[in-house]
Order: structure tokens, then sequence, then C-alpha cells
């Protein structure tokens, strides 16, 4: 009779990885073999919306396969972060996030996922700022001059914003906070809203992004007090941070970052990185983000979980500290 050669537990364990290793590494090389869908949380118009599609083209010649933006507004993002997290881990469904990701937990009462457990990092790829800009009709010139009026008409004037806890929400209630004025906010469903009201009249105020508002303050439809950044930007040298403006220790700044559902094959999530990165290098790239004020940003997905960690840690203190809730 043969005798039945017997695996070790330990051995056994080893060999279960390395299989699995090589069933993933193949699954990457086939990857991917259908279109892949990149969810935005907010409207066509804002930051997110400009970096997605600057990106797509030239990621969906390094894949192969067509990249198509999907843009699902809504609760400030909640709504696609629910989607992403309840999509297929099979590398189809990708978004591309901004802070609303490590804000939204601690604004929020509730939110229907983790953004630790849920979501798996794949790489930031931009950074940008904001501007404090007003419409042309409120005399103002300077930050100065905006809280010496909005100290004197408390709860006159309105900012408005992407929605709650958007970027531009948050930014006018740290503003608010450090400087102890009271302008109320009015939520839109996306900054191009939010833009149409401050344009219109219907507000006075508000904090957007470099690439979304730059194009109105050039044009002369509105005009831009400051940055939110903790320096001058080589974008706007002209202006001054609000920081230096009179409002020490303000800084707030954009990111923006490709995540994936959690268990999405590692090799699928390093390929993807991979990718970003190359097209990130391209010179093409890189002209078009700096023509509308954006930084490239790149990482690994190791070091964007890490940095989304921070992130979240900070913004649930600021949300606490300023007492921000959003129902």
């Amino acid at each position: 009779m043969r005798a039945i050669a017997l695996v070790r537990p330990a051995t056994l364990n080893i060999l279960l990885c390395l299989a699995g290793f090589a069933l993933q590494s193949a699954f990457a090389q086939s990857y991917p073999v259908k279109p892949i869908r990149l969810i935005l949380g907010f409207p066509p118009g804002g930051g997110v919306d400009v970096v997605a599609r600057q990106l797509v083209p030239k990621l969906s010649e390094q894949l192969g396969q067509q990249v198509v933006i999907e843009n699902r507004p809504g609760a400030g993002g909640n709504i696609a972060f629910e989607l992403l997290a309840n999509a297929p881990a099979d590398g189809y469904s990708l978004m591309m996030t901004t802070p609303t990701l490590t804000v939204n937990p601690g604004l929020y009462r509730k939110v229907a996922y983790d953004p630790l457990n849920d979501f798996a990092p794949v790489a930031m790829v931009a950074s940008t700022i904001y501007m404090l800009v007003v419409h042309p009709s409120l005399p103002v010139k300077s930050v100065k001059e905006l809280i010496a009026l909005a100290g004197a008409k408390p709860r006159e004037l309105t900012y408005s914003s992407g929605g709650n806890g958007a970027a531009a929400h948050l930014a006018g209630e740290m503003f608010k906070s450090m400087t102890r004025i009271d302008v109320v906010h009015v939520p839109y469903k996306g900054i191009a809203p939010a833009l149409v009201a401050l344009l219109s009249g219907e507000a006075q105020l508000t904090f957007g992004s470099l690439p979304s508002t730059l194009p109105h303050v050039r044009a002369g439809k509105l005009r831009a007090l400051a940055v939110t950044s903790a320096a001058r930007s080589r974008f706007v040298p002209e202006l001054p941070s609000i920081a230096e403006a009179g409002v020490p220790g303000y800084e707030t700044t954009a990111w923006y970052g490709v995540i994936a559902p959690a268990k999405t094959p590692k090799a699928i999530v390093t390929r993807l990185a991979s990718e970003l990165t190359k097209v990130l290098g391209l010179e093409e790239v890189k002209g078009r983000f700096s023509s509308q004020s954006i930084e490239v940003v790149t990482s690994t997905p190791e070091r964007f979980g890490e940095f989304i960690r921070t992130e979240l840690a900070k913004w649930r203190n600021v949300v606490k500290t300023s007492g921000m809730r959003v129902d």
C-alpha cells in the first residue's frame, strides 16, 4: 500500500496563500475586460468633476477599456459612497472622492458606510485650494472688510455651498468659528448651482475651488478676496491667504483620490494605482491640471490609506469643536 504524504498545516497555509496570489495576479493581468465606471458624488461642474474629466481619457487609453464617469450627487456625497460600498469588489466600480469621505462620518448622525472598512484606497491624484469669493455688489474688497460687514449685519449675509458637508460648507463654518461672525449657510446640490446662486446675487459669498471659481473671477463676474491655503498660491500670487489677511491659523485645502470597494483584489488595486501614476506623469495631463490651477499628487494605496486615517481624525475633531451637524 502506498503511503499518503501528509502536509503540515503551516505548509498548507503557505501553499493556499501562494495559490491565491497566483490567481489574483492572473486576474489582474487580464483586467480589465469591460468598461469601468468612475462614480462622482457631485454634479458636473465642480472641482472633482474637472479632475476626473482630465484623467479619464488617458486612463482609458492606459487600461485599454473605457472609463465612464457616473455623477451620483446627493447628501453631500453619501449616496455615491453607499453605492460604491455595495458594489461588487471586482475593480469595475471606482469612485473619485474628496474630503467628504473623511468629513461626513462626523458631520452626519448616521451614514450607511464605514470610511475605513468599506473602501480600498487606490491613490491620491490631485489637490487644490479654495478661494473666498463674493458677489461684486457686496461693498467689500478684503477679508477684514467682509468680517466687519458681517459683524455689523449678523445673519443678513448668506454663503452658498455644494451641499451639507461639502467643502464650501466646512470652509465657511471654520471661517465663521474663527472670526465669530454669523453668516447663513445655504446648501445647493453641487458647486455649480451654488456658483449660479452667487453669480445671480442670490448668495453673497462662497468658498469655491480654484478650477470652478477662478474663471468667473477672471471674467469679472466674482471678486476674490483670499485663498484658503496657509500661504499664497502660485496660481493666484496676487491674493493673500485668509491667514495672512487677518485670520491666523486658517487653512483648508481640497484633495482628490480614487477608492474602490473593500475586498477588491490587491493586485487590481496595485495595477490601478500604477496606471494612475503613469497618467499623472504625462506632460499633457500635468499641463492640463496646471492650467486648471490643480496640483498633481501621486501616492501608493498604503500612503493614501494612512492619509485618510489622519484626515478622518482631524475632521472629526473640527466638526465636534464647531458643533456642526447634519441630520
